[in-house]
């Protein structure tokens, strides 16, 4: 009967995607659906599935799975501040951390008016779930619409990370006091200072491991586990819950940053393997005709939806800062999601005894129906405004008859571009021509910085005057901007003047360099001119930040038979392709092909997955 479980469980979990799949079921998470599916499978339906050792087991080792990669799911780049700039109060860190300030105080109130009520009488734990984020539905959800790292996209995901990483502590906190482990609360700083330790003992040697691992090794796969399962281990050694080891294990991973054939890796032992498991495994154990049978735990599910809804909503107060009023709504009803750490925290609770069954599982079926609603309500409502269309930002210092031309093309493709200018004569001819054109007769680092012209994804600095270009190359490369290219017009340069600029990671375009190459190119072969001038065809580069074509052959792509991929360049190194080459993330791909089948590719390789 045990084999026979699993093996159900083991079904159930494979055919689940694929009915959804067949019939296009995308408003709901895949973790509802295992839930629902664990409901009917389980004694408050079919009753076929009956827990038992090994089904406990996977599924405590999958919840654990889950918190793992909740942690690896956090971009830490957001919460670093860009050295010499000012954080603007409508930056998605401030929004973010305001909004969820709300959310905590929202919470305590609707579990102080439950408690008055006499529904549900621990404060403290109804505040935790009632402020908890489903992180996972939350990215899941931003990446289908393509605007996760769109500022919108930026402030809902932040949120849902602080909505995850507060309640776990205070989950903690809470276990230990009623547990009868205050005493040993303090022993919980070990746990992160192991944590601590372990991120600096293996920055080093993980560059290694991905230098020497093989397919028979998987050395990153084993230091991944080898990270969850030590510091699982002190955290219910110090009185803490197994799952913010978890959790810690998984933000030094991340730390560790992992290439991203190994996050594929260990998203497929986790969502492939271990997870279903916990998520059928929590419909299977809920009693619904208990549950029913109980008029009053019958009669916290509606309240408990209104709940969760009225915690999240006045987030719409800070993101209306910055968003229309439209998008706010539905960004607040995203984050109304909350599932994954509802589910560990009233496991914690049933542990310790603080809730009964039936209260447990109407806060579960709450849960549920929120996670049905919140994303259904954020697809039907949320849509792109113009600054969510915009693929980067673009900065010129200085204007002439390249960057002028280059600059309306950009526009004209969806890039936020603005240009500034110190000569006069150039301002009063180009004005009329460029959308955002600014003249300053003292290009400093001071005037730069006050039109906010550092604030950009890439900085293409073209003047006449190389040295003048490479100042304020520099200048802009101190100030925290990502790319800079700086142009250079003197063949006869001091080549150590280059050297220092490209060791700062300044971009050079040589425009001498280029007339040579083409010229060479076309003598040597006559068709390349065409290549690069044909309006049906062109010369692309394309970087792969889509995880849908990462790990996979080259010859195995959609759209291989529309393109020819001329040259692959990884960590700034060339590859000559071949068909088996595999493609990895952050390879930049040189490529042509008819100019819109073209297009489509690169939008679809840049596109974040």
């Amino acid at each position: 009967m045990q084999q026979l479980s699993m093996l159900i469980v083991m079904l159930a979990a494979l055919i689940i995607p694929i009915i959804m799949a067949r019939f296009k079921v995308s408003s709901i998470p895949t973790a509802v659906a295992e839930i629902l599916t664990g409901i009917i499978l389980g004694k408050s339906c079919l009753n076929v599935v009956n827990p038992n050792w090994t089904l406990n087991l996977l599924s405590s080792m999958g919840v654990i799975m889950l918190m793992f990669l909740s942690g690896m799911e956090i971009n830490f780049d957001l919460f670093r501040k860009t050295p010499g700039k000012k954080r603007s109060p409508n930056s998605p860190v401030i929004m973010a951390s305001q909004a969820f300030g709300l959310v905590i105080v929202t919470s305590f109130v609707i579990a102080i008016i439950i408690s008055q009520l006499h529904l549900f009488n621990d404060i403290l734990l109804a505040t935790i779930l009632f402020s908890t984020i489903a992180l996972g539905v939350v990215i899941a959800t931003l990446k289908e619409k393509d605007i996760l790292q769109k500022p919108v996209g930026q402030t809902i995901l932040l949120t849902a990370v602080l909505g995850e990483v507060v309640p776990m502590l205070a989950l903690t906190f809470y276990a230990s006091i009623n547990g009868n482990n205050a005493g040993r609360l303090w022993l919980i700083v070990f746990l992160f200072l192991a944590a601590i330790f372990l991120l600096h003992r293996f920055k080093q040697p993980f560059i290694w491991f991905n230098k020497v691992s093989k397919a028979t090794t998987q050395l990153d796969i084993r230091l991944a586990f080898f990270l969850i399962f030590t510091l699982v281990t002190i955290a219910e050694t110090v009185g803490a819950e197994n799952i913010l080891g978890a959790f810690l294990a998984g933000m030094v991973m991340k730390l560790l940053e992992p290439s991203e054939s190994t996050e594929d890796r260990l998203n497929s032992i986790g969502y492939g393997f271990l997870i279903p498991f916990f998520f059928i495994m929590t419909g299977d154990r809920l009693d619904l005709k208990n549950l029913f049978a109980n008029r009053q735990a019958l009669a916290l599910i509606p309240i408990l939806v209104i709940g969760f809804i009225l915690a999240k909503l006045p987030t719409m107060i800070i993101f209306r800062r910055r968003f229309k009023p439209r998008n706010s709504f539905a960004g607040s009803f995203l984050v109304v999601t909350t599932i994954t750490l509802v589910l560990p925290t009233l496991q914690v609770a049933r542990n310790l005894h603080a809730i009964t069954t039936a209260q447990s599982d109407a806060f579960t079926l709450a849960a549920i129906i929120v996670c049905i609603i919140a994303p259904v309500v954020f697809n039907s409502v949320f849509k792109l405004e113009k600054a969510d269309m915009i693929k980067q930002k673009v900065n010129f210092i200085g204007t002439n008859t390249l960057t002028v031309p280059i600059s309306q093309q950009l526009y004209k493709n969806w890039y936020e571009v603005r240009m500034v200018t110190d000569n006069e004569n150039n301002y009063k001819t180009y004005n009329s021509e460029v959308k955002d054109l600014t003249y300053l007769p003292n290009l400093t680092a001071e005037t730069l910085e006050e039109g906010h012209y550092f604030d950009c994804d890439i900085m293409v600095v073209g003047f006449l005057n190389d040295h003048k270009s490479a100042r304020l190359a520099q200048i802009a490369k101190e100030h925290g901007v990502k790319r800079v290219i700086a142009s250079q017009n003197n063949p006869r340069l001091d080549p150590k003047d280059v050297t220092a600029l490209r060791d700062k990671g300044v971009e050079i375009f040589n425009s001498y360099n280029v007339q040579s190459s083409v010229l060479r190119a076309l003598i040597e072969s006559p068709l390349i001119l065409r290549m690069l001038t044909d309006t049906e065809a062109g010369l692309y580069e394309a970087t792969v930040l889509n995880s849908r074509y990462t790990g996979r052959e080259l010859h195995t792509l959609p759209f291989i038979n529309h393109i020819t991929v001329s040259r692959i360049f990884r960590k700034r190194k060339p590859i000559d392709p071949h068909g088996d080459t595999i493609i990895e993330y952050g390879d930049h791909i040189l490529f042509t092909g008819d100019r819109k089948a073209a297009q489509q590719v690169r939008e679809d390789l840049r596109r974040p997955n």
